[in-house]
């Protein structure tokens, strides 16, 4: 009568062992937030989507799209903006959280990488490989290694600056996005980011001409110790 007992017991065992197993597809999906489409407004090449996240709504932006009310959509990695104004839609916005990692499906968000064209995480340190260059600086601007030595001088301040393209990111947050060097540094900070409508390639040399910005964060780990916002090209 104990061998039978044995077995019953093993079995239980091994049932309970099961039951308590971790499901991994079931673990993939919490790892990721998700939301319902309640709305959908095209613009500017973006997808402005009210999402119900919850007992919330909040509004969403995902590159161009298939997306309909009624879908549900993972992400990661969310770029929160405040207080966002969208030109194409000529409307504010609260809160528009931006996604570039995001899908119908979560199991392709484990095999994706963040996009080239997303901006750089940044806390101040450098994210591109330091150029060797020698760009001479019009007599009313400053370089780079000038603008770092003396941030508080500048900050507000409208300044010309010229250097070499070395990344380019288009179109994001109704922006693009440029990092350029010109050879020189301070404390070994030698590249510099700016926001601009207009477009620029890899290894074009430019003057910038921009409102120098200090401490600009934008959420989520995406912070700059100095930006030139809404630049133009000037030569």
């Amino acid at each position: 009568m104990k061998f039978p007992s044995l077995i019953f017991v093993l079995l239980l065992t091994a049932l309970v062992s099961c039951k308590n197993s971790p499901k991994p597809e079931a673990e993939n999906k919490s790892a990721f937030e998700n939301f319902v489409v309640k709305e959908t407004i095209a613009a500017g090449g973006y997808i402005y989507l009210l999402g119900e996240q919850g007992d919330s709504l909040k509004w969403f932006a995902i590159t161009e799209q298939d997306a309909k009310v009624g879908d549900v959509f993972y992400y990661t990695e969310p770029l929160v903006m405040k207080d966002f104004y969208s030109k194409e839609l000529n409307r504010p916005f609260e809160e528009v959280v931006f996604l570039m990692k995001v899908s119908k499906n979560p199991s392709e968000l484990e095999q994706t990488e963040a996009p080239a064209s997303m901006p750089t995480k940044s806390s101040g340190k450098i994210t591109t490989e330091k150029q060797e260059l020698n760009i001479e600086i019009p007599k009313d601007a400053i370089s780079i290694g000038q603008l770092y030595e003396n941030l508080q001088k500048y900050e507000g301040k409208k300044v010309k600056i010229r250097g070499e393209v070395v990344k380019y990111s288009e179109a994001i947050m109704n922006t693009n996005w440029v990092h350029i060097q010109d050879g020189t540094s301070f404390n070994d900070k030698y590249d510099l980011t700016i926001t601009t409508k207009m477009a620029a390639n890899v290894q074009d040399i430019v003057t910038f001409e921009g409102v120098v910005v200090l401490n600009k964060d934008f959420g989520y780990g995406y912070f700059y110790e100095v930006l030139i916002e809404n630049a133009a090209i000037v030569n």
